[in-house]
Protein backbone atom coordinates (compact mmCIF):
# COMPACT_ATOMS: atom_id res chain seq x y z
CA UNK A 1 0.00 0.00 0.00
CA UNK A 2 2.97 2.58 0.65
CA UNK A 3 3.92 2.38 -2.95
CA UNK A 4 0.11 3.22 -3.69
CA UNK A 5 0.56 6.26 -1.65
CA UNK A 6 3.44 7.40 -3.15
CA UNK A 7 2.09 7.37 -6.56
CA UNK A 8 -0.95 9.57 -5.44
CA UNK A 9 1.64 12.14 -3.75
CA UNK A 10 2.81 12.64 -7.63
CA UNK A 11 -0.51 12.48 -8.95
CA UNK A 12 -1.89 15.03 -6.70
CA UNK A 13 1.51 17.47 -7.41
CA UNK A 14 1.26 17.15 -10.58
CA UNK A 15 -2.57 18.14 -10.58
CA UNK A 16 -1.59 21.31 -8.51
CA UNK A 17 0.72 22.22 -11.00
CA UNK A 18 -1.44 22.19 -14.08
CA UNK A 19 -3.02 25.65 -13.20
CA UNK A 20 0.40 27.18 -13.05
CA UNK A 21 1.64 25.16 -16.40
CA UNK A 22 -1.57 26.11 -18.19
CA UNK A 23 -1.15 29.92 -17.17
CA UNK A 24 2.27 29.75 -18.88
CA UNK A 25 0.93 29.50 -22.20
CA UNK A 26 -2.20 31.98 -21.34
CA UNK A 27 1.38 34.25 -20.85
CA UNK A 28 3.50 34.17 -23.10
CA UNK A 29 2.13 36.00 -26.54
CA UNK A 30 4.09 34.30 -29.96
CA UNK A 31 3.68 35.70 -33.08
CA UNK A 32 1.76 33.93 -35.33
CA UNK A 33 0.59 34.82 -38.84
CA UNK A 34 -2.87 36.53 -37.65
CA UNK A 35 -1.00 38.46 -35.37
CA UNK A 36 -0.08 37.92 -32.26
CA UNK A 37 -2.19 35.32 -29.95
CA UNK A 38 -1.14 33.21 -26.97
CA UNK A 39 -1.83 29.06 -27.56
CA UNK A 40 -4.54 28.77 -24.92
CA UNK A 41 -6.71 31.92 -26.13
CA UNK A 42 -6.18 30.79 -29.97
CA UNK A 43 -7.18 26.93 -29.23
CA UNK A 44 -9.71 28.71 -26.95
CA UNK A 45 -11.38 30.70 -29.76
CA UNK A 46 -11.18 27.98 -32.28
CA UNK A 47 -13.06 25.91 -30.38
CA UNK A 48 -15.77 28.82 -29.25
CA UNK A 49 -15.95 29.84 -33.08
CA UNK A 50 -17.03 25.98 -34.18
CA UNK A 51 -19.56 25.48 -31.50
CA UNK A 52 -21.04 29.12 -32.03
CA UNK A 53 -24.77 28.54 -33.38
CA UNK A 54 -24.22 27.05 -36.51
CA UNK A 55 -21.04 25.99 -36.23
CA UNK A 56 -20.07 22.07 -35.75
CA UNK A 57 -17.23 21.03 -33.71
CA UNK A 58 -15.49 18.11 -35.39
CA UNK A 59 -12.39 15.97 -35.15
CA UNK A 60 -9.66 17.45 -35.66
CA UNK A 61 -11.17 21.43 -36.29
CA UNK A 62 -8.72 22.90 -34.37
CA UNK A 63 -6.16 20.51 -34.52
CA UNK A 64 -3.02 22.80 -35.56
CA UNK A 65 -4.07 25.09 -32.18
CA UNK A 66 -4.07 22.13 -29.79
CA UNK A 67 -0.99 20.75 -30.82
CA UNK A 68 0.28 24.40 -30.24
CA UNK A 69 -1.38 24.38 -26.76
CA UNK A 70 0.01 20.62 -26.05
CA UNK A 71 3.83 21.96 -27.18
CA UNK A 72 3.72 24.81 -25.15
CA UNK A 73 2.43 23.02 -22.19
CA UNK A 74 4.81 20.18 -21.94
CA UNK A 75 7.74 22.97 -22.71
CA UNK A 76 5.98 24.10 -19.58
CA UNK A 77 5.89 21.18 -17.77
CA UNK A 78 9.48 20.37 -18.68
CA UNK A 79 10.78 23.75 -17.50
CA UNK A 80 9.10 23.40 -13.81
CA UNK A 81 10.51 19.27 -13.66
CA UNK A 82 14.16 20.82 -13.99
CA UNK A 83 13.12 23.31 -11.54
CA UNK A 84 13.34 26.27 -13.34
CA UNK A 85 10.22 28.93 -13.83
Amino acid sequence: MSGNAAVWGRVRSRLRAFPERLSACGAEVRSTGRGSACEAAAYGRCVQASTAPGGRLRKDLCAQEFEALRSCFLAAAKKTQKGGH
